[in-house]
């Protein structure tokens, strides 16, 4: 699937099931694949694998495996991606190296009198309450700088992503320059 074999993945596919492979397992690794190496090239994939393996479920074999080759084919020509992949771990290291910090007290709740007076929700704007749908607002801890972990690539639907995150960049950077 990896390399955009639909043709190599099927008989992959049904090597593992004549080997005895348990069908529920090859699902949940589509699964898994659909996220690590598709991701949101194309989001649908996780559906896509995830309503074979309920069909499997709910058929059985031999009538569910055609539902899990249908996944196979899917995810075989889907555009890849590994950038949430790689996203996530670097956000996961960020998180371990800067530990417990507050969020921001601008998007914190303050039921309380008390946290009002500490800050907590001021200035807050709800981004779909702007002309834009977007506030621009920094929800990175304090003293803590704005880092890029997502960083979409030029395949699928990233494509669209790329596009939208250069805007709200370049909108952010305007509205801190106000």
């Amino acid at each position: 699937m990896r390399g955009s074999d639909p043709d190599a993945a099927l008989y992959w596919f049904a090597r593992m099931l004549d080997g005895g492979e348990d069908p529920l397992y090859v699902a949940r690794r589509l699964v898994r694949f659909a996220s690590e190496d598709i991701g949101m090239a194309d989001p649908q994939a996780v559906q896509q694998t995830l309503a074979a393996w309920d069909v499997y479920e709910r058929l059985g074999s031999p009538e569910g495996e055609l539902a899990i080759a249908q996944a196979v084919v899917y995810l075989a020509t889907a555009p890849k991606s590994i950038a949430v992949y790689r996203g996530f771990n670097a956000a996961h290291r960020a998180a371990r190296r800067t530990g417990s910090l507050m969020p921001p007290a601008h998007i914190l709740n303050a039921p309380t009198r008390l946290m009002k007076d500490l800050g907590y929700g001021k200035d807050y704007q709800y981004d779909p309450d702007t002309a834009d749908g977007f506030s621009g607002a920094d929800y990175f801890p304090g003293g803590m700088d704005r880092e890029t972990y997502y960083q979409p690539t030029q395949n699928g639907y990233e494509i669209e992503i790329a596009e939208r995150l250069r805007h709200w960049a370049a909108s952010r950077a305007r509205r801190q320059h106000e």
